[in-house]
């Protein structure tokens, strides 16, 4: 699908509101920790910036509940923006009324201010069209370029476009590109790699890609679920027992549809998720009663790689293993390797966000593969085939994909 997008000449000298997604980890003494979402969105403040727009920038941080709390306040972002594009950015005290239309009087040409936390305001998350008319009444247009919060109908996402001309920002318009080039019309071979801790958060997306994809990679503690419906005993790892139908049906549903599942034969198991845990590597036909499996195991490893190495389109969500633990990371490791591999050698991999995008940062991985999703609840319900509420107004007629 492709995207309306604004135009340089059309939003000079006009004061253009910017949904961007500032949601960042914040130190014990109130300092940014992780740079990486703001930075996803400079394309955009500098294109606006050049342009000569009046910029004002809006975004969510944490859960404050519809009430002002302090350590959710947004005022160490705006003084994080300003060190990251080497200009001074405004913050105003309130993202509506007084103090956000007193911010956005006060910019020149090329000017650049954020406003207080949307989630301060109940009326934000109920998508409420008052709370959007206030958010739009200062300015011209409106641009969202938040694709991690595309999937929620909120007044900053959806109800604001009833009320300001409205455009997709650069971030989303690249989001909405990759990700559609694997579910709309992934060259073949097209691998499906999952992971995670639930079968339950995969159901969609396996449901909707079932007819498109040629193998699908299983691994992490969802893989228990279906290595259970198989009649393995899986000691104390995770398990869904209430999907262990639905994970037998479809290893059926695929196999009828001549779809290759590649499930772990052998696991990293401990009693416990620890830096200084006993781990052994077993088959996932001896898995022992009072342990845990933990990572896929290096001959499963070696396994999914080697299928992999025949994949020209790749999408990867979930990691293998509880990754953030050094024993149990060699599995997501080499998954992220391995992707890096095939991508030099004209694959087109998509990392789907979330805990995937936070792995293959963590391995070294991120610009080796062609494209890390900022949104991990909005890529899953993309390609489950559900319609985002902050990318519909942006879609092109005839060209939805």
């Amino acid at each position: 699908m492709r995207l309306k997008t604004f135009t340089k000449s059309g939003i000079a000298g006009r004061k253009v509101l910017a949904r961007v997604d500032f949601n960042v980890p914040l130190t014990s003494d109130g300092k940014v920790a992780d740079d990486t979402r703001i930075n996803a969105h400079v394309p955009l403040i500098k294109e606006l910036s050049d342009a000569g727009a009046k910029v004002a920038l809006i975004s969510h941080l944490g859960r404050p509940k519809g009430a002002p709390v302090a350590k959710y306040s947004l005022r160490p972002v705006a003084e994080e923006l300003s060190s990251v594009l080497g200009k001074k950015v405004g913050f105003a005290e309130d993202c509506v009324g007084a103090p956000a239309q007193g911010a956005v009087d006060a910019l020149t040409p090329g000017g650049i201010t954020l406003l207080e936390n949307l989630r301060f305001h109940a009326e934000e998350e109920k998508n409420d069209a008052g709370f959007a008319k206030m958010l739009a009444a200062p300015f011209d247009v409106f641009i969202m370029d938040a694709f991690s919060a595309a999937h929620r109908a909120h007044a900053s996402t959806k109800a604001v476009t009833d009320c300001l001309p409205s455009f997709a920002g650069p971030l989303l318009i690249r989001e909405i590109e990759m990700l559609s080039a694997v579910r709309d019309d992934p060259k073949k071979p097209f691998m499906l790699i999952l992971g995670g801790a639930k079968v339950s958060d995969k159901i969609g997306v396996i449901e909707n890609m079932l007819d498109s994809v040629d193998t699908i990679i299983i691994g992490g503690g969802m893989a228990f679920t279906f290595l259970k419906a198989q009649g393995f005993e899986i000691g104390k790892s995770l398990c869904e027992e209430d999907r262990l139908e639905f994970s037998r049906e479809m290893l059926r549903r695929a196999k009828a549809k001549g779809v290759k599942i590649i499930l772990p034969d052998d696991v990293t198991a401990a009693s416990e998720i620890s830096e200084s845990a006993s781990v052994s590597v077993v088959p996932v036909s001896a898995i022992p009663a009072d342990k845990l499996g933990l990572d896929i195991g290096p001959r499963t490893a070696e396994s999914f790689c080697k299928a992999l190495d025949a994949a020209r389109t790749v999408l990867w969500n979930g990691p293998m293993g509880v990754f953030e633990t050094a024993p149990f990371a060699k599995g997501t490791e080499a998954i992220a390797a391995r992707l890096a591999l095939i991508t030099k050698n004209g694959a087109l991999t998509v990392v789907g966000g979330g805990d995937s995008a936070a792995a293959i940062a963590k391995f070294g991985h991120e610009k080796d593969v062609t494209h890390v999703s900022t949104g991990g609840g909005a890529s899953l319900e993309f390609f489950e085939g559900k319609t985002l509420p902050g990318v519909e107004p942006y879609v092109l007629p005839g060209v939805e994909g």
